[in-house]
């Protein structure tokens, strides 16, 4: 593995532990990297590493919200261990939508939704989404401001909300804020909630893309992918951080914007140079 390598796949890290928790679609992202800048290894192990990266960022919301989600620490009260006990029923719940219909379709996502177009409307269908939704939030209060608050339907409902996720460009944070947003869950809880439904989803999807893969890796493969991992754990580690002190402050219009210049952008690339991304 030659030092060209070494530095691709640090960048690659950055970019899965930056994109995967703001709502700006990961795939859209590693979809134009690869296209300019592809890593030198077969497709087979390129369709797992883009996935399997992506539990070193998981790795990072365990150590984040350790203390939070545990329910066996002594320093909690019953009162507290309970209301923890209720937070992981609901994200049992809204795990169950995607990881049946991961189970059942994701070959056939993968083969038929993995295009450019669908890409590049995603992107911008969900950024005019989050302007939108921005807009109404700021005459409506939300009447979901905890988790206490969050029925098992409402967990349920952003769960389906979530298997849009499925879709390239949509981006899996982007489709259960907005999902919980629409419920009227505030910003807040909407970001907590989607760092941990991902905890139990992309372990999950993690686990298939193994299994797809084989564990047979050749010694650059290893390296490539627990060196992909850790930056991305590194990275998300600030980046959670980050986003958790934005929505207490801002709107996430900022980002619908975003989505829009970058599924633009897609679309110009793939007009000027056709035999860039995958049709």
């Amino acid at each position: 593995m030659d030092f060209l390598e070494i530095i691709k796949v640090i960048f690659y890290g950055m970019v899965e532990g930056i994109t995967e928790w703001l709502p700006v679609s990961s795939t859209g992202h590693l979809i134009l990297f690869e296209s300019f800048w592809p890593l030198n290894v077969s497709k087979e192990f390129l369709e797992m590493f883009r996935v399997v990266i992506q539990l070193g960022a998981i790795l990072a919301v365990c150590v984040v919200f350790f203390h939070r989600l545990n329910p066996f620490s002594r320093t909690h009260s019953p009162a507290k261990k309970a209301e923890i006990w209720d937070i992981w029923l609901k994200v049992i719940v809204g795990c169950i939508p995607a990881g049946v219909i991961g189970v059942l379709f994701n070959d056939f996502f993968d083969e038929h939704f993995y295009k450019w177009p669908v890409v590049a409307g995603a992107l911008i269908v969900y950024g005019v989404a989050f302007i939108l939704i921005e807009q109404y939030n700021r005459r409506h209060r939300p009447r979901i401001r905890s988790f206490r608050d969050m029925s098992l339907v409402t967990a349920l409902l952003i769960g389906v909300i979530q298997v849009l996720s499925l879709i390239p460009g949509t981006s899996r944070s982007g489709s259960t804020i907005l999902g919980a947003m629409l419920l009227g869950v505030s910003r807040t809880v909407a970001a907590e909630y989607t760092f941990f439904l991902a905890i139990p989803v992309m372990f999950g999807a993690s686990a298939l893309k193994l299994l797809d893969f084989g564990l047979g890796f050749t010694a650059p493969e290893l390296v490539t992918l627990l060196l992909g991992m850790v930056v991305a754990f590194v990275v998300s580690l600030f980046v959670i951080r980050f986003l958790m002190d934005f929505v207490k402050r801002y709107s996430f219009a900022v980002f619908g914007y975003y989505r829009i210049v970058l599924g633009v952008a897609v679309i110009g690339i793939a007009l000027a140079f056709p035999s860039l991304l995958p049709h």
